[in-house]
């Protein structure tokens, strides 16, 4: 229901903004790119759609090897005294405990295409268990929220495009990224329990959370003490090598149950087709209305009166450059990108506005473009609380990296 209402918003938002371009600034071009966006977000949709369906043939493949083999009960039986806490719904030992675990686990290292079709994968576990086919349940909102809050402890492809743009220190917003997106983490997950009535003054969620923290802590460590030039090629192979021993583990899992291994990858690789056709339409409709909504100038209006009333109020309005990047990252992953490549091209790599808006980017993850793709893989129309908790977790993010850019980079 609430997407309902913000793809209409979308809409109506854009028509006023356009005709009032039409009318009093004489624009009759604006409309004739609204038109356009619609065109080519349909295309993309379609291309993004198509595009994930043999990343999710691969992934579901090797999905249905584990949960055969065992392997996936065994990270529930594991994960139960955690999970039962934070999903209370999830029976103990049920398969979907060990694909959320896998799902967060890849998300961390910036493994996004094998993310998705494992977080689908869960997805399909938690409908099982969901006795409302189309609204959302509450484990299913926790753990969206936990993938819209986009913790990433290796945000490589940022990393990358800084160093293809010309950035002196490439990984300098390797630490300010970490420390951001765990606050969005944070209070993403805060959020949620407070609507599920969730008690977080737990022993174990404390001595969870905490052991968290000191791994974060390690990593931050481990990563501080290399060369700037050796910490992309440390957490490339850390990653690579990550997904590599989770296929060999799956296999090897599959070969000591004695299951038939190809068939078994087969038959959950077959889901992939099927997954990626269902969520053509959701796509088609989330992208549709970003696209109107950018091209109608809504977005540059925002940002125009956002600077205006930082100025009014007489605070340092620097980090205004970079916020499209902010406002995009929650309607579209590909836009936030493209808008935080732009605020490097325009002010440099090298510059606030530059590295905030890597920040921002890997901050948080692409909301709206997540409800859409997860929901709409089994079809959950009534979202709850799912997005007002996402954007939560969005707003944290962004607070928290304003913050941190201006303690780390501002001169």
């Amino acid at each position: 229901m609430v997407l309902n209402y913000i793809w209409i918003s979308f809409f109506v938002i854009a028509f006023l903004v356009a005709g009032g371009k039409l009318l009093f600034g004489g624009d009759t071009q604006v409309f004739t790119e609204i038109m356009n966006s619609t065109f080519s977000s349909s295309k993309t949709a379609f291309e993004i759609s198509i595009g994930l369906t043999g990343v999710l043939s691969l992934w579901l493949g090797i999905m249905n090897i584990g949960e055969k083999g065992g392997l996936i009960a065994t990270f529930s039986r594991w994960l139960s005294p955690i999970f039962c806490k934070f999903f209370p719904d999830i029976p103990k030992g049920h398969p979907a405990a060990g694909a959320i675990f896998m799902n967060i686990s890849a998300n961390m290292l910036g493994l996004d295409n094998a993310a998705t079709p494992i977080g689908l994968k869960a997805m399909e576990e938690l409908q099982q268990l969901n006795k409302q086919k189309d609204t959302a349940s509450n484990a299913m909102i926790m753990f969206l929220v936990l993938n819209t809050s986009g913790l990433t402890l290796i945000p490589i492809s940022i990393m990358v495009y800084r160093a293809q743009l010309g950035a002196a220190q490439p990984t300098d917003v390797f630490i300010p990224i970490l420390i951001a997106t765990f606050f969005s983490t944070l209070a993403g997950v805060i959020a949620v329990s407070i609507y599920q009535r969730i008690q977080l003054l737990n022993l174990r969620i404390i001595a969870f959370i905490g052991s968290l923290c000191l791994c974060i802590a390690a990593i931050i460590y481990f990563f501080s003490t290399l060369p700037k030039d050796d910490v992309n090629t440390y957490s490339s192979l850390f990653a690579n090598i990550f997904l590599f021993l989770v296929i060999i583990l799956f296999i090897t899992a599959g070969i000591r149950k004695k299951i038939n291994v190809y068939e078994a990858f087969v038959e959950g690789a077959k889901e992939g087709f099927n997954t990626a056709v269902r969520i053509i339409p959701y796509l088609v409709a989330i992208l549709v209305g970003i696209g109107v909504f950018r091209a109608s100038g809504t977005m540059d209006i925002i940002i125009d009166g956002i600077a205006y009333l930082v100025n009014l109020c007489g605070l340092d309005s620097s980090f205004v450059g970079g916020l499209p990047t902010a406002l995009m990252k929650p309607l579209s992953g590909s836009g936030a990108r493209g808008l935080m490549i732009d605020a490097m091209n325009t002010y440099g790599p090298d510059s606030f506005v530059g590295r905030l808006s890597c920040i921002f980017q890997g901050s948080t993850d692409t909301t709206f473009y997540i409800l859409a793709v997860y929901f709409g893989s089994v079809g959950i129309r009534k979202t709850r609380h799912a997005v007002p908790c996402g954007l939560i977790a969005d707003f944290a993010g962004i607070i928290a990296s304003i913050f941190i850019c201006y303690l780390f980079f501002y001169n």
